[in-house]
């Protein structure tokens, strides 16, 4: 009997007897599901706001102008034509860890690399190259937004959609504080390759909840050919809208972003040609 109540008294708590201790009001955020919506908010964020917010920031404190930063914003193109490519990421498996969690581990893996990298290059004599590797970042970041969409789709059920995409884009947001204003804050203070480094390893915390989540086991099934993952789609959209239509959906998806993509990218450096610090700049403008 005292061996039974030592070892009941000793046992880990589980995510589900934690939620059920908690309040009422609090007991749905603590469920296995509703938190890992936690994590992929965050690990889908914070490439985003990298290239948005320090990426600028780093180039015009290099002396970069600012039209060629404004051209940089173009590097969010892959986000808005995602849909493009997500039929072959649904199509094949690449590795043990399933569908979803396949790519999202590859696609951070590679973020991890290439942003790490980033710092490394020199501004004034390696724009180019520094170009190209944003835009396998965007194409890396919006390749890991289709697989985590799909698997946070398929890990809640329908009546948890609501509070998890909820929390979904509230960290999303909240992970714009690393990149707008920690790594700024850290810029006058040490290196820019040193600042890159801490800011990719902060991409570590998606790569542990990919690494100890468990692959959604529904709709497991997949497209069988390349014409049912990629043709039958788009013949599927176009019959049901019409050609015109869809043209029109199409580019309204291509261009609504774009005016809001080049101010997000010039607003940190209009707020170093206004001569504030980055220390200042993230201290208070990415809190506003």
């Amino acid at each position: 009997m005292l061996g039974k109540i030592t070892n009941s008294s000793t046992s880990a708590p589980t995510a589900t007897s934690i939620a059920n201790a908690a309040p009422h009001w609090l007991a749905p955020f603590l469920q296995r599901r509703l938190l890992i919506c936690l994590f992929t908010g965050f690990a889908s964020g914070l490439p985003l706001f990298i290239l948005y917010q320090l990426v600028p920031a780093w180039l015009r404190s290099e002396g970069v102008g600012l039209k060629e930063i404004g051209f940089f914003a173009l590097v969010g193109i892959p986000y808005t034509w995602k849909f493009i490519w997500s039929p072959l990421m649904d199509r094949y498996t690449p590795s043990a860890l399933g569908r979803r969690r396949g790519w999202m581990l590859i696609t951070q893996l590679l973020m991890l690399a290439s942003i790490g990298f980033l710092g490394y290059l020199d501004p004034k004599t390696q724009l180019s190259e520094i170009a190209t590797l944003c835009a396998i970042t965007a194409f890396l970041s919006a390749s890991l937004d289709i697989s985590i969409d799909a698997f946070r789709r398929e890990i809640l059920p329908d009546k948890e959609l609501g509070l998890g995409n909820s929390i979904h884009v509230t960290t999303y947001r909240i992970a714009g504080l690393v990149p707008g204003s920690l790594s700024l804050i850290l810029a006058d203070h040490y290196a820019w390759d040193a600042v890159f480094i801490i800011t990719a390893a902060f991409l570590s915390i998606g790569i542990l909840m990919t690494l100890f989540s468990d692959e959604p086991k529904i709709n497991s099934h997949k497209p069988a050919t390349l014409k049912a993952a990629i043709i039958e789609p788009f013949q599927e959209f176009f019959g049901r809208h019409g050609v015109r239509s869809a043209l029109w959906i199409l580019s309204f998806m291509f261009l609504y972003k774009l005016g809001d993509s080049m101010a997000t990218a010039l607003s940190t450096p209009f707020y170093l040609d206004l001569g504030f610090t980055k220390t200042e700049i993230g201290l208070v403008a990415k809190h506003a």
